[in-house]
């Protein structure tokens, strides 16, 4: 239709009372959707009987509705008939013919419904219309008695679309008298009889005073009202139980024949996953503030040269795009380093995603980096987004990238070479721009040697290798990280902080520490845990016995013992012996004895090494 006809045609449908709710929007798309028709004097329309599939509005003419020779009523411009079959396909319970030359614009069946299915506004306005006819149904008895049973199956039609919405739906007049309600409306309200009931007492205070405000709003300046209620709208049912809801209010009719519909929706369960979403945030938040305070060197303790050489490499190397490959045995802090890289990046506000490729199952490792379509494999029942995909713009980190499948590893090589690749079960090729960093404990050009990992994959993740110090080469930062975990732990596990005496200090540094700090943390709270009366026994914590403390000898033998070290291994050597022997010096089984030293050497140790009996 021309731009015109349309804009005169949504004026015309504007008018007719079926229409008076819907928006211009809505009703130009009805009018497109619609076509004219023109009749001839004494020419039928619609035969009764014959099954209705549209409606029918006059734009010029009149027409009369009659049952063969008997008239039941006469129709003009402005108005319109068969209604009712855009809601059912049952038979016509009149005839319509033109009594002069008449033009109507025909409005199908299917084109209504698709927009009340479709758009939301026409289906609200239309619904605020029927609504308020279903309240006429009396008026329209008397004038149609013969088409009372077609009458009662639409408004029955209508009422079960009503009824069968899960918002709550509840229509009051002026005086604020609830005049319908649909079930969900009477679950939240905690009452299946509040027909005439003043429908702000079942609000809050300030729920109550924003309805009434909007409602005598629009009563003083006899405006229109459909809109979003602003603020949240707290229901308090019968049996004080309550509910939070977002809705819409409209208002229908003029005069003393207003009523207004007021639409809700439960959204408690909404709230409840937003906050569960920003506490999860704040704790994120939390514990990254916490890592950041632990030191300032990115959670990573370092006075040792060989630390703080590779805590240089990451200053160097984070604001470029390097691939970085981290090499260091387990629980040196390999993930501390990326995290630091990643940190320091232009990267640092998007993502970085980590995954272990050691942890997944070789069948899932392709999917669960680079996606799936659904139906790729048995189980993939959706499609999704690959760890590659969620980091795109930041950062990812392959930890153990020595225990990828050989056979995926050409795949990774085209993604680091061209930035894409393709999900499993799809031909679609994906871009991304990713950061990658991979670590491993592993001597990755061995391994290509041996042909169990791609040489030309070495060099390209081998870009900027940082090397990460085992604990054991680490000097005094053992010590020094050891007391900030013991703080830690004794604050977390609310127990008296311990401090390292130098004898303590001199046995952590004769364990070996295959497990680096990762062992040394697990260590630490278990010491914290099993302490007693302000004591640990780092004896019983520390694994330096039988055929470790020969495994420790060797590993430690090269090691040059501080003269302070010594004299604290030799103070609590002789502590031990003179325990034993119930602090006894010499003659037989005394401390001297056992020592196998001169009684006089032992209290001359004694006296320089500060050793006290205690009361």
């Amino acid at each position: 239709m021309a731009k015109a006809t349309t804009n005169k045609l949504i004026e015309f449908l504007s008018e007719i009372p079926f229409f008076s709710e819907v928006s211009n929007e809505s009703l130009k798309h009805l009018c497109i959707e619609s076509e004219k028709a023109s009749y001839l004097k004494n020419e039928v329309i619609v035969n009764k009987n014959e099954v209705g599939n549209s409606m029918y509005a006059i734009i010029s003419g009149k027409v009369k509705v009659h049952d063969k020779k008997h008239i039941y009523g006469t129709l003009e411009n402005g108005e319109c008939f068969g209604e009712y079959a855009l809601i059912d396909n049952e038979t016509r319970s009149a005839s319509v013919t033109a009594i002069e030359k008449t033009d109507v614009l025909i409005i199908g069946r299917q084109q209504f419904l698709d927009l009340m299915a479709n758009d939301s506004g026409f289906a609200q306005g239309i619904l605020s219309v029927m609504i308020k006819r279903h309240r006429e149904l009396d008026t329209i008895q008397e004038r149609l008695a013969s088409s009372k049973q077609d009458i009662e199956i639409a408004s029955n039609k209508m009422s079960g679309l009503i009824n069968g919405a899960m918002d709550a739906i509840i229509m009051f007049n002026s005086d604020f008298r609830i005049i319908l309600t649909n079930p969900s409306a009477n679950t939240i309200l905690q009452n299946d009889d509040v027909l005439q009931r003043n429908v702000l007492f079942f609000f809050d205070d300030d729920s109550a005073n924003l309805i009434e405000d909007i409602v005598k709003s629009g009563i003083e300046d006899k405006s229109s009202i459909n809109k979003y209620l602003p603020n949240i709208i707290k229901v308090i049912g019968s049996d004080n139980s309550e509910t939070l809801n977002e809705g819409t209010i409209s208002k229908y009719g003029s005069g003393s024949e207003t009523f207004y519909t007021l639409i809700l929706r439960n959204i408690e369960e909404r709230l409840i996953a937003e906050d569960k979403i920003n506490l999860l945030t704040k704790q994120t938040q939390y514990l990254e503030e916490e890592i950041k305070e632990l030191t300032s060197s990115y959670g990573i303790i370092a006075e040792n040269k060989a630390m703080k050489q590779a805590l240089n490499l990451v200053q160097q190397v984070a604001k470029t795009d390097a691939t970085v490959l981290i090499h260091g045995e387990t629980g040196t802090g390999k993930e501390l380093i990326a995290r630091a890289i990643h940190k320091e990046s232009k990267r640092n506000d998007k993502p970085l995603i980590r995954i272990n490729c050691g942890a997944i199952p070789t069948n899932l490792i392709e999917s669960e980096l680079f996606g799936h379509k659904k139906g790729a494999f048995t189980g993939a029942t959706v499609d999704r987004k690959g760890r590659f995909m969620l980091a795109d713009k930041g950062t990812i980190f392959l930890d153990e990238i020595g225990e990828m499948p050989l056979e995926l590893q050409p795949k990774l090589l085209r993604v680091i070479q061209e930035g894409e690749f393709d999900p499993v079960g799809s031909s679609e090729t994906i871009k991304v721009d990713v950061r990658i960093i991979t670590a491993t404990h592993r001597d990755l050009l061995e391994f290509s040697k041996e042909g169990k990992f791609r040489e030309d994959l070495y060099y390209r993740l081998n870009v900027f290798p940082i090397d990460v110090p085992v604990l054991r080469d680490r000097g005094n930062d053992l010590h020094l990280i050891a007391e900030e975990m013991l703080e830690q732990f004794s604050k977390k596990l609310n127990k008296p902080m311990i401090p390292l005496s130098e004898a303590d200090k001199t046995l952590l540094s004769t364990y070996h520490w295959p497990g680096n700090v990762r062992e040394l943390q697990n260590l630490i709270e278990r010491a914290v845990i099993v302490s007693q009366n302000g004591e640990i026994n780092w004896h019983a914590i520390i694994p330096n016995k039988a055929g470790t403390q020969e495994a420790n000898f060797q590993n430690n033998k090269q090691r040059i013992l501080t003269i302070k070290e010594f004299n604290a291994l030799e103070k609590e050597n002789i502590l031990k012996a003179l325990k034993h022997t119930k602090w006894k010096i010499s003659g037989k089984n005394g401390a001297a004895e056992l020592l196998q030293i001169p009684p006089t050497t032992l209290t001359s140790r004694i006296k320089a090494l500060g050793i006290e009996r205690p009361i």
